[in-house]
This record gives C-alpha cells, structure tokens and sequence, in this order.
C-alpha cells in the first residue's frame, strides 16, 4: 500500500475546532498533567500531542512516530521516523498514554498483537493505551461507489483486528469519540483527489476522477456528516 501522506492535512482532521474536541475527549478518558508522558503512534504532523504540549508544557516532550516524516511537521514534540515495533524494540521509555489513532488497519493480525503486546510493556504501572478506530457500522464518510467499496473491505477486516485485541488486551472501556464535519463540496473533492483516507491510496486517476463526477451528483455544495470513531481503553 502507497503511504498515507494526506489525512491530516488541510482538512477537519487538521482544524483547530476538531483537534480541540479530540483533546477535551481524551480528557475525560485519561488524567492529564505535567507528568505525563504520551506517545502517538502513526503521529502524522503531529497535531494532537502538540495541541497537548502547547496547553499542559509537560516536562518530557510528546513522542510521535511515524513512517513518513511530512515538511509541515509540529516542531515542539520528539519526533522518530519508525515503525512502531522496530520503535518499541529500541526504546526502554515507558509512557502513560499511548494513542494509537486509525491505525490498526495498516498492520496484519499477528504484527498488530506483537504491536500491542510491545506497548503494554511499555506503560507504566497506572498506564493506559487508547486505540480509535472508525466506526464499522452505519459509517457517515461521504463516497463514490468504488471508494465506499473499499472502505468496507477496509472495515471488515477493522471488525476482525478488533475482536483480536479484545480477547488479548482487558479492554476496560469503549465509547465513541463523534465531531460534526461542515465542509464544502469543493473543499472535499480536493482532499479526495489527495488521497486523504486509505481506502483511495490504491485506486487509479482514472477511478478518482469517475468517483469526483459521482460526488457532485451526489452531495449538495456543503456536506454535514459525523465523523465517528470507536475507542477502545486498555489500563494496565
């Protein structure tokens, strides 16, 4: 699969509005404070732990990693470009809160438990890992046919890496994190023709530009939708 550069780039994912309602989200899930230490796994540009860095100033930096390493990079976290698994081998850190943010699909099932069984060694004793993930049932995310198919292929095997995890980790809770996206028609194609979600990566230009013209019949010039994500809350 081709990287994911664009998810969170210029785009509701990106919005201060958004990243604020993340961020008060994970408030009510964690307890926060200078302390704290967090790691992002699959971090992008890093805007949530830098949101958090610039509102609680912890004494050790937010750590983000990543495949990619994007120009647009928040600069007041630490920062590796790794794998997580080649990550978790290196590092002796051990973290309060690791997020793992719609990011499970892009591991197969036996890496995504090495994965997990990684970062449960590396919590501390009261620590606790939250991993979200898209909403499987009843998905909101405006599509053109090819796409919505393989947004459910990409789901269903979602479903399947979740019911994984759940037997391996004590899941403590679930809940739902919900934001309300209000963006224009306009707005939307464009972060379709750059490929901002995984299911697009592998289509053609030719299939992109079908699906556009599927997405002007289809949608009005504002789209509203929610943009729903499962959390899953594992405590040491």
């Amino acid at each position: 699969m081709k990287p994911l550069n664009n998810w969170d780039n210029k785009n509701w994912l990106s919005s201060h509005k958004y990243i604020l309602s993340f961020c008060n989200f994970l408030k009510t899930k964690i307890d926060i404070n200078k302390k704290t230490n967090i790691l992002d796994i699959g971090c992008g540009r890093a805007n949530i732990i830098s949101f958090l860095q610039k509102k609680y100033r912890f004494k050790k930096k937010p750590v983000g990693i990543d495949i990619i390493k994007n120009r647009n990079l928040k600069k007041n976290i630490t920062f590796f470009k790794l794998d997580a698994i080649k990550y978790f081998k290196k590092s002796n850190e051990k973290f309060d809160v690791i997020l793992i943010k719609q990011t499970i699909h892009f591991f197969s099932k036996n890496n995504l438990e090495v994965l997990l069984n990684l970062a449960k060694n590396k919590l501390t004793d009261k620590g606790k890992i939250l991993i979200f993930s898209l909403k499987t049932k009843k998905n909101e995310i405006p599509c053109f046919k090819k796409m919505k198919s393989n947004l459910i292929n990409s789901l269903k095997k979602d479903e399947i890496l979740i019911k994984q995890f759940k037997k391996n980790l004590k899941i403590v809770k679930k809940s739902e994190f919900k934001f309300k996206v209000e963006i224009t028609r306009k707005k939307y194609i464009r972060m379709l023709k750059n490929r901002y979600i995984s299911c697009l990566l592998n289509l053609s230009s030719k299939e992109i530009k079908k699906g556009i013209i599927e997405i002007k019949s289809k949608y009005k010039k504002n789209i509203k939708f929610n943009d729903v994500l499962n959390c899953f809350i594992y405590k040491n």
